[in-house]
């Protein structure tokens, strides 16, 4: 097989607009698979992708069509998953960009084409769905031509559902995506754009090979990390796996060289020969940063050890995702983790709950703020508990995102208002027909992580959509909210907030404690405070015995030292006595809504 014969390509759109439908097809038409083995989303084989009907996992697969070998990676297209694409784009020469029939062009759809265009890709826009009652084919060919910049005429169509105009998709492939470039007499070059855990094998590395050959028995290094293994498995998927002799220059495929490590392989690192190493590494794709913390501690303090285990096959799975000790007076041992969004930290979540049944609690989200302190130092917060005194607080900033929200003209007002709400700073509007618009606004991503995409989702009836990238930290008017129960802190249940706002989200806080909290055989204090300053407080009653009620009549006076000596008795035990806080309040507490 020459290189002019391979094709490497990503398909890249916004979510659930038909990208594993038409992989499906592909490898149906090319009888990859039978059609009994077909089934709907047949390249996402998570059971949580299903369900969900998105993909998660990036999946690269071979396919034959006429005398070519098409190399299919298949990408996920929520937001938070755009390291994912990032990943594939980095492996590819050509990219196909989905575009919905009757959806039109979406936010992530803009993104997705920057990311390609970004890395020089050959673009093959496609639109899908053509069999849609809604679809509207000329209207979308329009807009994809003056939102996108891309030649009216280069635009196919298909309906992948059922099975009409795939072949000329392949046709397409083969005719305008340049063959991979690669020199198989250099040394050793492969990017590695992915990676997973297997139990019998150890760590196996997707990669695409640049440079060189690499076959079993070679003695491999990884650059950035300096580890040396020796290879004993090489192969591809069609999608079935396919062990090889040997990948040459141009191809993709994976690797597997008996590493136990999980943290020994990063994405983006080169792997070349030990013996005949290359000069240099290659230029990695740019490794996106978590922007939203949280911490996961077991239910089950027993847990600690097997959740350990867990986020750390996960890590191998995921380059974003990040996480370290960390101890809490009131939830015991547990982990920082970092994620890219709220949709990432929930399919985390969900995951290690079902694959590695754990029993997990989950706290509130933050994002990473950072300080200057007065020394000079700078510093990056990603838990409020840890914030320094106030006296040693230079500037405190907060990150800032550039969100590009495609809406219905109809629904501009409510979303102007909304932006507004959330702080936003307005930076333009651009009408893109009559029918639709895209606002640019500066957000605080703090006040977009939990519910904006959602009240978009509501106002505009599900029509609009939400992309955005980070575009660094600013000075604002941030304080930590601590909550006092009897006086004593309680460092889970601390967070970082808007000075304005700190009234009432002490007194949302405390109201929500008082329902979780059952009552003691004392008086129990709630209260919300920025520092000495008590801006929310309350109290649930003990719970009282009827210390009268054996007295009938007579003088009050006997039925009144009855009364002090019990409550007496009662300061007394409130002095010694400790709150009981079940799990169960924290989790109603701290639980994402």
């Amino acid at each position: 097989m020459s290189l002019k014969q391979l094709r490497n390509f990503s398909i890249i759109a916004h979510i659930d607009h038909g990208k594993s439908t038409l992989a499906d097809r592909f490898l149906l038409e090319t009888n990859a698979i039978s059609k009994r083995e077909f089934q709907d989303q047949f390249l996402d084989d998570m059971e949580l992708e299903r369900e969900r009907g998105i993909t998660i996992k990036a999946r690269a697969v071979r396919i034959r069509y006429r005398d070519f070998f098409l190399n299919l990676i298949d990408t996920p297209g929520h937001v938070d998953f755009t390291y994912e694409v990032s990943k594939s784009l980095a492996a590819c020469e050509g990219a196909l960009l989905l575009v919905d029939a009757a959806q039109g062009v979406e936010a992530q759809t803009v993104t997705n084409l920057y990311l390609a265009r970004k890395r020089n890709l050959v673009i093959v826009p496609v639109i899908t769905k053509t069999d849609l009652p809604n679809a509207d084919i000329p209207h979308v060919r329009t807009e994809i031509a003056k939102m996108l910049a891309i030649d009216e005429s280069t635009i196919l169509t298909v309906s992948a559902k059922k099975g009409e105009g795939v072949v000329p998709i392949m046709d397409a492939i083969v005719e305008r995506i340049p063959p991979p470039q690669g020199n198989l007499e250099a040394p050793l070059k492969a990017l590695v754009f992915d990676s997973r855990y297997d139990t019998y094998k150890g760590v196996v590395v997707y990669l695409r090979l640049m440079d060189g050959v690499v076959r079993v028995g070679d003695r491999i290094r990884l650059m950035q990390t300096g580890f040396v293994h020796e290879v004993i498995q090489l192969g591809f998927f069609t999608p079935h796996e396919q062990a090889m002799p040997e990948l040459k220059a141009g191809e993709v495929g994976f690797l597997a060289a008996n590493i136990k490590e999980v943290e020994q392989v990063h994405v983006g690192d080169t792997v070349t020969r030990a013996d005949a190493p290359a000069d240099a590494p290659l230029p990695g794709y740019e490794a996106v940063q978590p922007m939203v913390f949280c911490g996961l501690y077991p239910v089950n303090a027993e847990d600690y050890t097997s959740l350990r285990e867990a986020l750390g096959k996960l890590k191998l799975n995921d380059a974003s995702f990040s996480y370290e000790p960390e101890t809490s007076a009131s939830l015991g041992f547990g982990f920082r983790a970092g994620f890219l969004g709220l949709l990432h930290m929930d399919i985390i979540h969900e995951r290690l709950e079902r694959e590695f049944d754990l029993n997990l609690l989950i706290t509130a989200p933050n994002v990473v703020y950072r300080l200057v302190k007065t020394d000079g130092d700078i510093l990056f917060l990603e838990n409020p508990s840890k914030l320094p005194s106030p006296t040693q607080i230079q500037s405190f900033e907060e990150p800032y995102i550039d969100a590009r929200i495609l809406i219905p003209a109809s629904s501009l007002g409510a979303i102007l208002k909304l932006c507004q709400n959330r702080r936003g700073i307005y930076v333009s509007t651009e009408y893109i027909d009559a029918n639709r618009v895209m606002l640019i606004y500066q957000l605080p991503f703090a006040e977009v992580v939990l519910d904006f995409y959602d009240k978009i989702k509501s106002i505009t009836s599900g029509y609009g959509s939400l992309n955005y990238e980070f575009i660094g930290y600013r000075p604002s008017p941030l304080v930590k909210l601590d909550v006092l129960i009897n006086g004593t802190p309680v460092d889970a249940l601390s967070t970082i907030t808007i000075r304005d706002q700190s009234h009432h989200r002490g007194k949302t806080l405390v109201e929500k404690l008082k329902e979780a909290i059952p009552r003691q055989l004392f008086e129990v204090v709630i209260q919300a405070a920025i520092g000495s300053k008590i801006v929310a407080r309350d109290s649930i009653r003990p719970m009282g015995k009827n210390v009268t009620a054996k007295c009938y009549g007579g003088d009050i006076t006997r039925k009144r030292k009855l009364w002090e000596k019990q409550k007496e008795g009662k300061k007394k035990m409130k002095k010694i006595g400790k709150v009981d806080l079940p799990q169960e309040a924290f989790i109603s507490i701290l639980k994402v809504d």
